[in-house]
């Protein structure tokens, strides 16, 4: 069985989809732990009414990036993790950490990588005028939002979307790869071949 440890800064609708998944496709796995960098973190009562242990490492509370990130390690190997999960974890992590985890800790950014990496993705698509828009689990790597990508989807733009119909749209996109790409994970089904990620039984890694 495999550990799975998330970490969250909010609501954490990724990890309830993960999570979910989990049991109920019977995964060679299980979420260890639910790590919060916010005590006010909605995702914590929903994880702990799971019976999933959930600690908060408040990064208000360390005087640097480093400190932060020293903490949150210790928090996180507390649990024996095989795989290390990004849930709308709003802190940007240093190389020292990222490295730890090397090859065992996913994001989920809501954009077609490498296309609008960093913040207001949604925003920058509309206004680029594009047509499709989507989300792209992939392996952290140092520098932000790129890395190995696993798994994308993509999902229309409308006549008349706005932020919130577009990022609600992809959201339903990103409760479905996410899960998929972490139980692939867990069912040692991925090949990582430089920044290419293939699939061993050879399954589709798009949705439309």
């Amino acid at each position: 069985m495999k550990r799975i440890v998330i970490l969250i800064s909010g609501r954490g609708s990724n990890m309830e989809a993960i999570v979910q998944r989990c049991a109920g496709e019977g995964w060679p796995a299980q979420v260890a732990a639910v790590i919060a960098n916010r005590a006010d973190a909605a995702g914590l009562v929903w994880a702990a009414r799971q019976g999933i242990a959930t600690t908060v490492v408040d990064h208000k509370a360390y005087p640097s990036r480093e400190a932060f990130d020293a903490a949150l390690a210790e928090a996180v190997d507390a649990h024996r993790p095989d795989l290390l999960l990004l849930a709308g974890f709003m802190r940007v992590l240093g190389a020292p950490f990222v490295q730890r985890y090397a090859s065992r800790m996913m994001n989920i950014h809501p954009s077609l990588l490498p296309a609008f990496p960093g913040l207001h993705t949604h925003r920058r698509a509309l206004e680029a005028g594009c047509q499709v828009a989507g989300a792209t689990v992939h392996f952290v790597t140092a520098e932000l939002d790129h890395g190995p990508i696993v798994m994308q989807a993509a999902v229309p733009v409308r006549p008349g979307d706005d932020e919130a119909s577009l990022a609600a749209r992809v959201l339903q996109a990103e409760h479905v790869i996410y899960p998929q790409a972490v139980r692939w994970f867990v069912e040692d089904r991925l090949e990582v071949d430089g920044l290419r990620v293939r699939h061993l039984d050879g399954a589709s890694q798009l949705l439309i």
